[in-house]
Parts: structure tokens; sequence; C-alpha cells
């Protein structure tokens, strides 16, 4: 199933999951084909390295250098020519002439029954191709070692120059997030900039009239607006430049003026609230005005109500390029849930990253989880290990869409599927982990 800004889905049933990252991810594919036809080169600007992490990187990084520069030894050992090990002796000893440092060449060569003490990284001396580790010798005297013929095999012990990169060759591929071991990767190359592409800018707000500022009084019904907060972390780990439109109240005219200058600054707009049943009519009335609206409904839980689109580019907006936009609904968790679900996905995507999607990975309940088919379920857990080393996942509790402990508690979610029902406890599920380790 697809979506194009010209052809709006208004649905009045609810979009199974897969289908809705369908739409989007064609959505963002027209706008960033658009975005080509503008042939517009500010989408790209070269940072620091200690300023590239969770940048995309936007063109193949080539290495400047073999890695290795040269052949060297992979661990502390004995480094000789492997031909001695083509003889009939069980047992090979050899005369050690020298030592070899890392970071400092040896100058000489050997002859046949002869070796060189060489530290893990040192350059291979000429006229030699095999490390024995030092585990595996036995000393004879100062200057004599010995090893088993059958212990190893001519060449090894030994990395090749070009190994791991070759020069010209790319080492970071065009796409990448960049992680903090990409940096790394960089700087081993000697590489002390990287070119990124532009960081989007991203507007949020939240509608609501019982929103209150922190550090406003609650008064009857209010409530603090904790969802723009939530939105500036989840988009500050994207490391985005966030415009913040503040809280919006529940009419036409302030949420249309408000929708404008957003398009006006941003390259999307993320909203929350407004979008449930009784409340859309605003948002969709003004979706037809400014641009075209995606869908309304999805089969999941949380975050039933989203609408999705495009806003028209607006006057005084420096670019040509039309706004994506994110109707997100307002319960606290289903903002979070939504956003990992969909929204990060395509900002992404449209910042040029060629992976996307978090991996899954699979636990084993701890407790029975109820679940009705025909809707997508995305439960807040704990991911932990059993006492023989098995993963397994516990549900934070109560999984109301308002209770926004049970993301603060969690650390994963556990998806059960659109056909899924109840699972049982010790059954093997799908989850997804709320954050990387590099």
């Amino acid at each position: 199933m697809s979506n194009s800004p010209n052809q709006p889905i208004l649905l009045t049933s609810s979009l199974h999951v897969d289908d809705a990252r369908k739409a989007i991810t064609q959505l963002v594919n027209d706008l960033l084909a658009e975005a080509t036809a503008l042939n517009d080169s500010s989408d790209t600007e070269t940072v620091a390295l200690d300023q590239a992490i969770n940048r995309i990187l936007a063109v193949d990084l080539l290495s400047p250098i073999d890695v290795p520069a040269a052949d060297n030894s992979a661990m502390d050992g004995f480094a000789f020519n492997g031909q001695c090990l083509n003889t009939k002796d069980a047992t090979i000893e050899l005369r050690v002439v020298g030592t070899v440092l890392a970071g400092k060449p040896y100058e000489g060569s050997i002859s046949a029954g002869e070796c060189l003490r060489i530290m893990t990284g040192a350059v291979m001396p000429a006229g030699c191709d095999t490390v024995i580790p030092q585990e595996l010798t036995t000393t004879k005297d100062e200057l004599t070692i010995a090893f088993k013929q059958d212990q190893l095999k001519p060449g090894e012990n030994r990395r090749l120059r070009g190994e791991d990169l070759q020069k010209g060759k790319p080492s970071i591929v065009a796409g990448r997030l960049l992680r903090p071991s990409d940096l790394g990767l960089a700087a081993s190359l000697g590489i002390a900039s990287l070119p990124v592409k532009r960081k989007l800018k991203v507007a949020i707000l939240s509608s609501g009239d019982e929103l209150r500022a922190l550090g406003q009084a609650l008064d009857a019904g209010s409530i603090y607006d904790s969802n723009r907060y939530s939105l500036t972390g989840l988009l500050n780990r994207l490391n985005l430049d966030i415009i913040d439109c503040g809280i919006v109240r529940d009419d036409p005219a302030s949420l249309k003026q408000a929708f404008i200058e957003a398009a006006s600054k941003a390259d999307v707009l993320i909203s929350s609230g407004g979008v449930s049943v009784g409340e859309a009519d605003f948002t969709k009335q003004i979706m037809q005005e400014l641009g075209d609206v995606g869908f309304w409904k999805i089969a999941m839980r949380p975050g039933r109500p989203m609408a999705f689109g495009v806003l028209k580019p607006v006057a005084g907006k420096s670019s040509p390029r039309k706004t994506l936009f994110f109707g997100l609904p307002g319960n606290p968790v289903a903002v979070m849930v939504t956003f990992y679900q969909f929204v990060r996905a395509a900002l992404l995507q449209l910042n040029g990253a060629n992976q996307t999607e978090p991996p899954l990975t699979q636990a084993i309940t701890e407790a029975p989880i109820r679940k009705k088919p025909g809707r997508t379920e995305f439960q807040r857990a704990i991911l932990g290990r059993s006492s023989d080393g098995k993963p397994t996942v516990r549900l934070t509790g109560s999984q109301g869409a308002g209770i926004l402990r049970s993301m603060s508690e969690a650390n994963c979610f556990v998806i059960l599927g659109h056909e899924q029902g109840s699972v049982a406890a010790g059954d093997w599920v799908d989850i997804a982990l709320f954050d990387g380790l590099l």
C-alpha cells in the first residue's frame, strides 16, 4: 500500500501497522525524489570528527591508506619463515636472534632455523610469514625455543597489508548513522572531519486547552504538557535541530497559524493531541487547506489515532520543499510508541540514512500476556536474563496509554503481531530494545 502527496488516504477503518509503514516510506521517497529534482547543495556540510556522532554520512568515506599499513603480527610470539613447517620433524626448534616491537620495524633479516620474538601489531620482518604464539612454545635455553609442528600452519597469526581496509576503497558507506565506533575508525585513518547530511529542522507542538506549561499552576482538569519534553529527548537522540512551537489551544485559527509558522521553518512538523475522534476535525480541515492528510486510524495499541501527510510550502520559507507532518495522539505513552514505530524511521529516511529500523530479537515471557487478534500491540517491558542464561522479559505493569511510568521503567517493547492472540508464560515473543549500546 502506498501513499502520494497528491493522493491522500482517508480511512474510516483501521490501517494495518505494516501498511502504515509502507505508506510513510512511499511518501518520504516521493519527498526525497522532489528534493533531488531541486538539486539543493545545502543538504551536505562538513563537521569535525568529534561533532559527527549520530549524523548521517553524506558520501562514501574512502580509506586514504591500507589498514594494516604493512603485514604485522596478530599476537605476541615468535616470527619465522613457515617453510620450516613442511619438514617431517614433529618438533621444531628455532634460535631467537632478536626482538621486534610495535612501531619499531626490524631492520635485519633472518636465516633458516632462526626466529624473532615479536609483539602484537609489530611489522613482520623480511623473510617471516608465520607467528607461533608465545604460550605454545617451550624454552630450551635463553636463545632457543621449541614447539610442536602440528600446532599451526604456514602463514598463521599474520595480518596482511590491507586486510581490513584497502586504500581507495570505502571504509564507511554513505547513509551510515555514525556511531562512536565509526568515529574511531575515521580517526584511525587520520581523517579529522566528515561530510554529513544537514540536520533536519523538526518543529514540535502540543495542542489542548487542558495543557499547562511547566511553572504554571494547575487548575481543575488541567495537566502539565509532558509530550514536548519526551519528543525533545527522542529528537536529541537523533541529533536534529528542534523548533519548539509550544502549546497551541484547541481552536482552528490558532492551530492553523501554528502550522503555517512551523511549515515556514521546518522540514518536519510533529504535533501531539487533537487527532482522536471528535477532535480530528480541526486538524483534518487545516490539513486540507494547507496540504494533504495521510491516515487517521491504525490497528495498534497504544497509538490508534494518528494523522500523517505533508504541508505545502508557505510564503517566507527559504526552501521550496514540502513539510512532512505527523499528528500523534495526545496520550504520553502513545506519543512515544508512535514515534518509535513510525516517526523515527521516517526522520532517518528523510535525512538519508540507509538503516532506519531497529533490529528485533526474542525473549521468553515471565508471565502470561493478554492480547486480542486484529491489532498490533507494543507492550512496555524489561529485558532480563534467567538463571540459565536465557533472555527473559516482563511487563512493567499496567499498560495504559496515559501511564508514562510504563515507558520510564521499560528498556524494550514486547511486540505482539496483528493476528497474534494471548501468549502464555514461557512463550517466546518479539522484542525491540529502546537503545543501542554502541
